[in-house]
C-alpha cells in the first residue's frame, strides 16, 4: 500500500483503490527511466544522480512497507482508505489543524472524517486529510462508535451554492465543489432541486449537474404545483452549502445541514444534520429496541441472510426515520437510496446518512403527529394492500415435518383439539431436491389431497420459494431453470454469463425481477405448479438474495464495485458477503444498485402473477425495501426461542408499522432452538396480537405446535383460549387493516403515537396498541405471574371485565397468570367483536358483539369495514360496506355509511356499555323498550338484539 504522502492530486482523483498493493507496472519502469534520462549530462553526475535515485527509491520502498505493515489490512478488508485531499497539504499549519480551532468543538459536535474501520485512525493519517485529531477521553460503549478522534473543523471545504432560481415547484440550485475530498471522482457540479410538493411534504435532491446516476425505480408522486400553504420553511447557507427546514408554526429546526461538510463523490456520498431531540425512531431493519440510541450509534444498511443479531445489518433496508420535536409534534425523513450505507446517530444530537452509490433523494414529512408522519410517508412509498381475511388467521409451520401425511396430521390434531388455524405451511422440505416449483414424490406424494382437504375445511395452504434456481439439471429436465435461460432472465456476472452460486439445492442462478420478462417466467411457473398443488398464499424467503458463496462459484473481479474506497460496517466486510458480486449485471443496473431491492422486486413479481390468478396477494417476504407493503408483509427472520427474542419481537413489529408494512410478526416460540412450556404459552398469548399469526419452527428441535405432548393441558388450554380471543376480535384487526390500505395507518401502533405528549411513552416498548384503544401488556420474563404496565392519562377498561382504571399517567401492577395476557380499552371506543370458530370463514357469519368504551362525558365512536375477504380491490370497486358507530347523550347509533351484500349476512347480537356511571331505568332499541343487566362495576349490557348490519339502529338509555 502506498503512502498518502506519495500520491499526486491527479492520482487522488482518478486512482481506483484496489485491495492489496500493486506491483510497479513496466509502463511506470519505463516512465521513469525516461524521466530519468531526460537530459544529457557527465557520468559524474550521472552516476551522482543514479545513487541518489537509488536511495531514494529504496526510502520510498521501506517507507512503503513501512506503512503497509502498520496498516496490515490484510486481504479480506473491503477497501483501503482513500488518499488526502491535495487541498489539505495547503491549509494552514501544513497538515494539521490549529489546536484552539479544534478543542473548542464539543465532543458531541464531532463529525467523523475518518469512518473507515481499518486501519486505526492516527493523528497522522487524520491531519492529511486536513481534520483535527484529538483522543476522546471517554471509552466507547460495548458495540458503540464512541466520539470520533478524527473529526471536520469548521473551515474544512465543503460545496458552494453558485446559483439559485425559481421554479413552478420551488427553486433550482447549482452547487460547485471548489476543492477536491480525500475519495476519488467527486462531483464537481451538483444540480439542487428544493420542491414543496405538498403542504406536508419537502422534497429534495441533489444529484450530478452533467451525468446520469441511478435513482431507485420505485413509483413516486410527481407533484404538478408547489404547496400553497406549506408548514414549513427552507433557508439556505451559501458557503459552505447547507439546508436549514423549519416547522412555520413553532419555528424549531428539523433538519440543518450546515454542521458537518456535504459530500458528493462517485462512491461516497456524505450529508449530516442536527435532529430536533434524541427522541429517533424507524431507520430498520435492525435488532434493537423501539426508540434508537442517539450515542455514537451506526446502523448498516445492506440487506443481508443472517439471523437477527444486534449492531448488524438485518434482512431489509429502510433509510426513514420519525423524530420527535419539543411539546410531541413529529416529522420524518426519508433518503430514497438503495446502495450500501451507514447512518450514524450522535449525542448532539445530530445524524449523518452515509451512502456509497446513487443520489440524495431527500424526503421531509412534516406531520404533525406521529401517525400523520407515517400517512405521508406512504403517500410516497404506497399504501399497504390489503390482506385476504384468513391472512389474519393463526398460521403454522415448521421446516421438517419431513412429509404430506405429518402436516395433514398436525391438522388433524389441531381440528381435534378444537385450537383455531386458519392456514397450514410447509417449508423446503417439501420439495424435490430443494428446487422451486416441485414436490418430493415419495415423502409428499399426497400433498394435493391435503390441500383439498385444507380447503373443504375452510383453509388454506402456503409454501415457500427460494430465488435460486438449480442450474445443475440435465438440459431439458427442469423447465424454470431451462426456460429462464432461454429467455435469458438471470442475473449475469460482468463478463455477461450467467451468475452462479449456491443455496439449498446446489448450484443456482438468481433470476432478475428488475427485468419485466422474469415476472412473465415466475408468473408462468407459479401457474405451473398451482394445477399440480393450489396453493393459497407465498412465502418468498432467501431474497436478499442470499448466497452460500462469496459472489459466486468462479469468484468476483477486484474493481471499482466490488473494493469501492469506503464500504459501510457490512457483516463480513465485503459487499459480495453470501450474496452475489456487486458487480453482477441486472436489467436495471449493477448489483451494487440493485442489491438491498431485490426482495421487493420478487414480491413485486409474485404479487403480480396471484393478481393475474385471480388471487387477493397474499406473501410474507424476508428481505423488504421502502414500499414493500403494497405486495407483501413481513416476518422478522430467524429468530430464536429465547425470552430476550420474545421482547424484541414487539419493537421489531412496531418498527415496521411505522415502515409501511402493517403485515409483520415474529416466529412464535421461536424458529432456532427448543422452546418450552411457559416460553411457548406466553408467546403464543403475544403472537395472538402479532398482525401476522405464525407458529414456526426448525427442523431438528422440539415441536412446537398447540397439539404436541409436550404440553400440558393447561399450557395447551391456555393457547386455545388465546387464539380464540384474536378470532373473536377478527372485525376490529380487518378494520385497521383497511385503515391502513386507505389511509397509511399503523395496525399495532406505539404508545407514543396516541399520546406524543406523555414522555413516558416515548421509549416504551413492551406493550403497544391495536388501532388507537387496544392495550396490549403481555408477560415477557420467566417465573412471573404479575406484569407492570403503563397507563397514559384517562380512563381504561379491563377487556374482560369492564372494570374501569382511572390514571393520571402512571405504572400499575397487573396480574397475569399463565393463562392470561391483559388487554385495556381505552376510552371513547367502540370495538366490535365476533363469536369465534376455529377458522375465520367459519367464523363469517357468527353473530357480532359491539363493546362500548364510555369516555368520562359519555362519548365513544367506532366503524367497521366489512367485504367478502378475498375479492380483489374491493374499496376501488365499492364492493363492501361500511357502518360507523357513535355514542352520545345516552344513545347509540348504527350508521351504513356504505352498503353491500356482506353486511346483510351479519346480524348484531350483544352492545355492553363500559362505563355507564348510573343504572338506566330504561333501555331502547330503535324506541322499542328491551330488557337489559346492569353490574356493579357500571357495565350495561343489551342482549338479543338480532339487529341486521346492514340497517342502521339506535339503542338508548336513561
Amino acid at each position: 500500500m502506498v503512502s498518502y504522502k506519495l500520491l499526486t492530486p491527479e492520482d487522488v482523483y482518478f486512482t481506483t483503490p484496489v485491495p492489496v498493493p500493486a506491483e510497479e507496472t513496466d509502463e511506470q519502469k519505463h516512465s521513469s527511466s525516461r524521466l530519468c534520462c531526460k537530459n544529457k549530462s557527465s557520468s559524474t553526475s550521472t552516476a551522482f544522480i543514479a545513487l541518489a535515485t537509488f536511495l531514494f527509491v529504496v526510502c520510498c520502498v521501506w517507507l512503503i512497507g513501512t506503512i503497509f505493515w502498520l496498516k496490515n489490512p490484510g486481504s479480506q478488508l473491503p477497501h483501503r482508505p482513500p488518499s488526502p485531499s491535495p487541498a489539505a497539504e495547503n491549509r494552514e499549519g501544513g497538515s494539521g489543524q490549529s489546536p484552539e480551532k479544534c478543542n473548542a468543538i464539543p465532543e458531541t459536535h464531532r463529525f467523523d472524517c475518518f469512518p473507515e474501520r481499518q486501519p486505526v485512525v492516527t493523528r497522522e493519517l487524520c491531519e492529511v486529510r486536513g481534520c483535527c485529531f484529538i483522543q476522546a477521553s471517554a471509552v466507547p460503549s460495548p458495540g458503540k462508535d464512541g466520539v470520533p478522534w478524527c473529526f471536520y473543523p469548521p473551515d474544512f471545504p465543503s460545496y458552494t451554492l453558485d446559483s439559485l432560481n425559481d421554479t413552478e415547484l420551488g427553486y433550482i440550485g447549482k452547487l460547485i465543489r471548489k476543492q477536491k475530498t480525500y475519495y476519488p471522482r467527486d462531483i464537481e457540479s451538483l444540480q439542487l432541486s428544493v420542491m414543496y410538493e405538498t403542504d406536508s411534504r419537502l422534497h429534495i435532491k441533489m444529484t450530478d449537474a452533467t451525468s446520469t446516476r441511478f435513482e431507485v425505480p420505485i413509483s413516486v408522486p410527481n407533484a404538478t404545483k408547489k404547496a400553497a400553504s406549506p408548514g414549513y420553511s427552507v433557508e439556505f447557507s451559501k458557503e459552505p452549502f447547507g439546508l436549514i427546514v423549519k416547522r412555520t408554526s413553532t419555528g424549531t429546526v428539523l433538519i440543518n445541514t450546515t454542521v458537518a461538510p456535504l459530500f458528493f463523490a462517485d462512491q461516497f456520498l456524505q450529508m449530516s444534520t442536527t435532529l430536533s431531540s434524541q427522541y429517533i425512531y424507524g431507520l430498520g431493519e435492525h435488532r434493537a429496541g423501539f426508540l434508537h440510541s442517539v450515542q455514537w450509534n451506526t446502523l448498516t444498511f445492506w440487506a443481508r441472510d443472517v439471523p437477527p443479531t444486534e449492531l448488524t445489518n438485518l434482512y431489509g433496508v429502510h433509510p426513514f426515520y420519525l423524530g420527535l420535536e419539543p411539546g410531541g409534534l413529529a416529522h420524518g425523513v426519508f433518503l430514497l437510496n438503495s446502495n450500501a450505507m451507514d447512518v450514524v446517530l450522535q449525542p448532539t444530537p445530530a445524524l449523518t446518512w452515509r451512502t456509497i452509490g446513487g443520489i440524495l433523494d431527500i424526503y421531509i414529512f412534516i406531520g404533525p403527529d406521529p401517525s400523520s408522519v407515517v400517512q405521508q410517508y406512504t403517500e410516497v412509498v404506497g399504501l399497504p394492500s390489503m390482506p385476504p381475511f384468513w391472512a389474519l388467521g393463526f398460521h403454522l409451520c415448521r421446516w421438517g415435518y419431513q412429509t404430506s401425511n405429518a402436516t395433514w396430521q398436525v391438522v388433524k390434531g389441531m381440528r381435534n383439539y378444537g385450537i383455531p388455524q386458519d392456514a397450514q405451511w410447509n417449508d423446503i422440505d417439501y420439495m424435490d431436491g430443494f428446487r422451486d416449483f416441485t414436490t418430493e414424490p415419495e415423502k409428499f406424494a399426497t400433498l394435493p389431497e391435503m390441500v383439498k382437504d385444507l380447503h373443504d375445511h375452510g383453509q388454506r395452504y402456503v409454501m415457500i420459494l427460494d430465488p435460486g434456481i438449480s442450474s445443475t439439471q440435465p438440459p431439458g429436465s427442469y423447465w424454470p431453470y431451462d426456460e429462464g435461460l432461454k429467455r435469458g432472465i438471470f442475473i449475469n456476472d460482468s463478463d455477461g454469463n450467467t451468475l452462479i452460486g449456491k443455496v439449498w439445492p446446489g448450484l443456482t442462478a438468481f433470476p432478475d425481477f428488475s427485468n419485466p420478462e422474469t415476472h412473465q417466467w415466475w408468473y408462468e411457473n407459479l401457474q405451473k405448479f398451482y394445477e399440480k398443488v393450489p396453493f393459497d398464499g407465498l412465502w418468498i424467503d432467501m431474497n436478499e438474495p442470499s448466497n452460500f458463496e462469496d459472489g459466486s462459484l468462479k469468484g468476483c473481479p477486484s474493481n471499482e464495485l466490488e473494493n469501492p474506497p469506503y464500504t459501510p460496517g457490512i457483516l463480513g466486510n465485503v459487499l459480495r458477503a453470501k450474496t452475489v458480486c456487486a458487480s453482477a449485471v441486472q436489467k436495471t443496473s449493477v448489483h451494487y444498485n440493485m442489491h438491498s431491492l431485490y426482495g421487493l422486486m420478487e414480491a413485486m413479481a409474485s404479487a403480480s402473477a396471484l393478481r393475474r390468478m385471480g388471487k387477493r396477494p397474499f406473501i410474507i417476504s424476508r428481505s423488504t425495501f421502502p414500499s414493500q407493503g403494497r405486495y407483501s408483509g413481513h416476518w422478522l427472520g430467524d429468530n430464536r426461542s429465547q425470552w430476550k427474542d420474545l421482547y424484541v419481537s414487539i419493537p421489531g413489529m412496531l418498527n415496521f408499522n411505522l415502515l409501511g408494512i402493517p403485515l409483520v410478526g415474529a416466529d412464535i416460540c421461536g424458529f432456532g432452538g427448543s422452546t418450552t412450556e411457559e416460553l411457548c404459552v406466553r408467546w403464543m398469548q403475544l403472537g395472538a396480537f402479532y398482525p401476522f399469526s405464525r407458529n414456526h419452527n426448525t427442523n431438528n428441535e422440539q415441536a412446537q405446535d398447540p397439539t404436541d405432548p409436550m404440553f400440558s393441558p393447561l399450557a395447551r388450554t391456555a393457547m386455545k383460549e388465546v387464539l380464540l380471543l384474536r378470532y373473536s376480535l377478527f372485525p376490529l384487526l380487518y378494520t385497521l387493516f383497511h385503515h391502513a390500505h386507505l389511509q397509511g395507518h399503523t395496525v399495532a401502533r406505539p404508545l407514543l403515537f396516541e399520546f406524543p405528549e406523555d414522555v413516558m411513552t416515548y421509549s416504551i416498548d413492551r406493550q403497544f396498541l391495536w388501532g388507537r384503544s387496544l392495550l396490549v401488556t403481555p408477560v415477557l420474563e420467566p417465573g412471573v405471574n404479575s406484569v407492570i404496565g403503563y397507563f397514559p392519562k384517562g380512563l381504561w377498561y379491563d377487556y374482560y371485565t369492564g372494570t374501569s382504571l382511572k390514571s393520571s399517567g402512571e405504572k400499575v401492577k397487573l396480574e397475569a397468570p399463565l393463562g392470561k395476557i391483559n388487554l385495556y380499552l381505552r376510552e371513547g371506543a367502540v370495538i366490535p367483536t365476533q363469536t369465534p370458530n376455529t377458522t375465520l370463514w367459519s367464523s363469517n357469519g357468527n353473530p357480532l358483539h359491539l363493546i362500548v368504551t364510555l369516555s368520562e362525558k359519555g362519548l365513544a365512536e367506532g366503524d367497521l369495514f366489512w367485504d367478502d375477504g378475498e375479492s380483489l380491490d374491493t374499496y376501488e370497486t365499492n364492493s363492501y360496506a361500511y357502518i360507523v358507530f357513535n355514542v352520545s347523550e345516552n344513545t347509540f347509533t348504527s350508521t351504513v355509511l356504505h352498503e353491500n351484500i356482506e353486511a346483510t349476512y351479519i346480524m348484531v347480537e350483544t352492545v355492553s356499555f363500559f362505563g355507564v356511571k348510573d343504572q338506566p331505568t330504561n333501555v331502547t332499541v330503535d324506541s322499542k323498550e328491551t330488557p337489559f343487566t346492569y353490574l356493579k362495576n357500571k357495565v350495561l349490557t343489551v342482549s338479543n338484539l338480532s339487529l341486521n348490519l346492514s340497517k342502521g339502529f339506535t339503542i338508548h338509555w336513561s
